[in-house]
């Protein structure tokens, strides 16, 4: 699909997009490079978010999509789509950190909600959210998400999911009502 009011053509990712979409997705949270962009979580996390093999492992589940948007061939942004019966799960949201700040992340968000609304006909849309980090929840109780206090824990110990620099993280599930 061409979103002509923005030059965002999105695709469903292959298994030859993995190492794009890893470096997409590193650049976005880890590292000096996330820091050009305001979703960095360098300050709370080190290490990798994710490897190859977890991007293909999204992109390979039968209930999966992870949606890669490109902008003149440019891989700018992706996201997961998973359905989990009554309600979908929005994961692995990044942006291209020089491109954030942009209006990207409104319009994506809302194609995610669309599309897992149109394929499977669900009416709620969860996400967990590192809990502080506030700034990104605010951004997304602006786009109709709402804090539920639901908490899970952070996976300390597995480096697969960083190396946390504080104790206090854990996750917030986040939901919205999809009209």
């Amino acid at each position: 699909m061409d979103t002509a009011a923005t030059g965002l053509t999105f695709r469903d990712a292959t298994d030859a997009d993995a190492d794009a979409l890893v470096v997409l997705i590193e650049s976005a949270y880890r590292g000096d490079d996330s820091r050009a962009g305001w979703t960095t979580e360098a300050d709370i996390l080190e290490g990798q978010r994710t490897d190859p093999e977890g991007v293909l492992a999204v992109i390979k589940s039968p209930d999966s999509r992870l949606l890669v948007v490109e902008r003149e061939g440019r891989v700018v942004a992706c996201c997961q789509l998973e359905h989990r019966g009554e309600h979908a799960y929005f994961g692995m949201f990044a942006v291209s950190p020089d491109l954030q700040g942009a209006g990207l992340g409104k319009v994506i968000i809302a194609e995610a909600e669309r599309t897992v609304r149109e394929t499977w006909g669900v009416r709620e849309m969860h996400m967990t959210v590192i809990s502080v980090r506030n700034d990104l929840i605010a951004w997304y109780e602006r786009r109709g998400y709402r804090r539920t206090g639901r908490m899970t824990p952070f996976p300390y110990g597995d480096e697969r999911f960083g190396i946390p620099q504080r104790d206090d993280l854990q996750f917030e599930l986040l939901v919205k009502e999809l009209a």
